[in-house]
């Protein structure tokens, strides 16, 4: 199947400056969507272009993840299906534009939808892309949780601190993504939140409002992760009711909580110097 079948363009007002492309996508790299959450944050606070859509029928089995029928304002039968839309978020007060894909990781056509997202990158004349993700992790709720950058492109890793991905196993499309901005040579980031496992899919917007912190330092675009702040102490609330209920669960978190005060990670350099190292990498690599 060809790119070109399945991605169709709907064009944009006007170029985009200097892009960077931020991708989250359900499933094996999004812990109890998480990392989708932090993008919909942002495409909900600003005004989304649709540049592209990625035709949904290839890429699914709905018996598995299913269209859903809602009424429209005209109470008209609308089904959506699962979408993987190509949005671009203007900046005009800061140095550059961002294009966002949340959706969906897709069941089948892995390659074909990678090839998808490669060419959306290229024709926008993105300079970099961004993965976002969420995994379980043994950390508390009651910490704001760390975000861990990797990349496989030893100057940018130089620049803003990174380390190389180590990880081996079974891997979802963010995954295959990466591997084949890498093979095509192209700067790709990899950014990843934990979340206190032992609360399993409950909403997590602490995380989420970390990982547009980090995202906030990174590209210097702001992404209004404060106006999460009252959806934080919500759970946190819900949070501490659950595992007050349980003696083990307690003495659990408090066990976590010395563990993560004693080895917070440090793997990215501070905030403040983050968006000018990444600023200046794109600038010394621009083929202009």
């Amino acid at each position: 199947m060809e790119v070109n079948e399945v991605l169709k363009w709907d064009g944009l007002a006007a170029p985009l400056r200097r892009p960077v492309m931020v991708v989250a996508l359900t499933g094996w790299f999004d812990a109890a969507g998480v990392a989708t959450s932090a993008l919909e944050h942002l495409i909900e606070h600003n005004a989304p272009e649709i540049a592209a859509v990625i035709d949904a029928d290839p890429f699914y089995d709905f018996t598995q993840i299913r269209p859903e029928v809602r009424l429209d304002d005209n109470d008209e039968r609308v089904i959506d299906w699962p979408s993987n839309n190509v949005m671009a978020l203007r900046f005009p007060e800061f140095s550059r534009d961002i294009v966002v894909i949340s959706g969906v990781e897709p069941h089948t056509r892995w390659h074909t939808f990678v090839r998808c997202v490669v060419a959306a990158y290229t024709r926008l004349g993105c300079e970099a892309i961004v993965t976002v993700g969420a995994s379980a992790d043994a950390i508390p709720h009651t910490r704001t949780p760390s975000v861990v950058g990797s990349t496989v492109d030893p100057q940018l890793a130089r620049s803003l601190g990174l380390s190389r991905p180590s990880y081996q196993g079974m891997t979802g499309v963010i995954g295959v993504m990466q591997t084949e901005f890498e093979r095509e040579e192209l700067p790709a980031i990899s950014l990843r939140v934990g979340v206190p496992h032992y609360l399993g899919n409950a909403q997590h917007p602490q995380a989420s409002a970390a990982l547009l912190r980090q995202l906030e330092h990174v590209l210097g675009v702001p992404t209004r992760h404060s106006e999460l702040d009252e959806d934080i102490e919500r759970w946190r609330s819900l949070h501490d009711d659950a595992v007050s209920e349980d003696d083990r669960a307690l003495n659990y978190v408090k066990m976590l909580e010395l563990q993560f005060d004693r080895h917070t990670e440090a793997t990215m350099t501070s905030g403040d110097d983050l968006a000018a190292e990444f600023e200046k990498f794109l600038d010394e690599n621009r083929p202009d």
